[in-house]
């Protein structure tokens, strides 16, 4: 008449629930994004992602240092240029802003890994993630001539400083390209993170406000994914994974947990989740008017990602994140 297991003995108390959980956050699992734009004493906040803010190269400095301080390993740049072109000169030139931020933080903060994102679309005129024929208004991007901007862009990011190199484009044959590049100037032993399975998703909103690359006509579907998709995905990491790809990211993370589970059984490498900035935005504006527990559905969101399988998360929450494990002992 009675239960003979009884699954509740093991949550009665804190303590035993912290000695059997499965799936544990860390700081070490995290990556914090930072946006650079031209200029001295910067920090614009971005009206779409409260708390999140365009910085200056001596902000970004400032800023990295206190991620550094909370435990956090690792940042990833985005940058905003001065000026746009077809060629995307910004990404690749040795004054780009990127580059600027990657070395100023390098030389302050030697320890602390420097990501970069290596895409176009911040710098190209049209907003699209690579050339496009005279022309056209639909952002079909010229895929093979645009590899080579990448290989440019990448080599320059790593003479900056850059630990880690961040293809996000979805260019067929990206990893490739950007690995013979990498190899040819020397910088053998810089991973490359790949933006694997990346969709073409409404969550990039807030985004496409804090880079300001949006696209100014078209839109990004013929060379990100479909949502509707998984089988592709597995398509599109084993290409990477073949390619010379060292870790493979899944973005976004939030609506795509079924993608990163299948990535983590179909590879050994590390997975990345990308917690988008329409996800933040989400839960931030939830949290201002007071809808939610904001720092319990942070940190149960972060533990969803981790027990789907991302070895890394990179996410706007990381320094609430690492404040909030310092002093919880118990995530629930």
């Amino acid at each position: 008449m009675f239960p003979i297991h009884r699954p509740r003995r093991l949550r009665s108390h804190p303590q035993l629930r912290r000695m059997v959980r499965e799936t544990v956050v860390s700081t070490n699992d995290l990556i914090y994004p930072l946006f650079a734009v031209p200029g001295e004493g910067v920090a614009q906040e971005v009206t779409s992602m409260p708390g999140v803010y365009q910085l200056s190269v001596d902000k970004i400095v400032e800023e990295a240092k206190e991620v550094y301080d909370l435990g956090i390993p690792a940042i990833i740049l985005f940058g905003i240029p001065d000026t746009k072109d077809v060629e995307a000169t910004g990404a690749w030139h040795d004054c780009g802003i990127v580059q600027k931020a990657t070395t100023a933080v390098k030389e302050a903060i030697p320890d602390l890994v420097v990501v970069v994102d290596t895409c176009l679309c911040e710098y190209t005129s049209h907003g699209h993630c690579g050339y496009l024929e005279v022309g056209d208004l639909t952002g079909r991007v010229l895929n093979d001539p645009t590899l080579e901007l990448l290989k440019k862009t990448a080599v320059s990011q790593a003479q900056a400083g850059a630990d880690v190199i961040a293809p996000s484009g979805m260019m067929d044959g990206f990893v490739t390209a950007i690995r013979e590049g990498l190899d040819a100037a020397d910088f053998t032993d810089i991973p490359i993170l790949s933006y694997a399975a990346k969709y073409a998703s409404a969550y990039y909103g807030p985004f496409r406000d804090a880079a300001d690359s949006a696209p100014q006509f078209g839109d990004r579907r013929t060379y990100q994914m479909d949502p509707s998709n998984s089988r592709e995905a597995l398509k599109e990491i084993d290409l990477d994974i073949a390619e010379g790809a060292d870790m493979l990211m899944v973005k976004p993370a939030l609506a795509y947990m079924d993608i990163i589970c299948r990535v983590k059984e179909a590879t050994n490498l590390p997975v990345a989740a990308y917690n988008v900035s329409g996800e933040y935005s989400m839960v931030k504006a939830a949290a201002l008017n007071g809808w939610i527990d904001e720092q319990r559905v942070v940190l149960e969101t972060m533990t969803s990602f981790k027990r789907s399988g991302a070895d890394l998360i990179l996410t706007y929450h990381a320094k609430d994140v690492a404040r909030w494990l310092e002093k919880v002992n118990a995530i629930f």
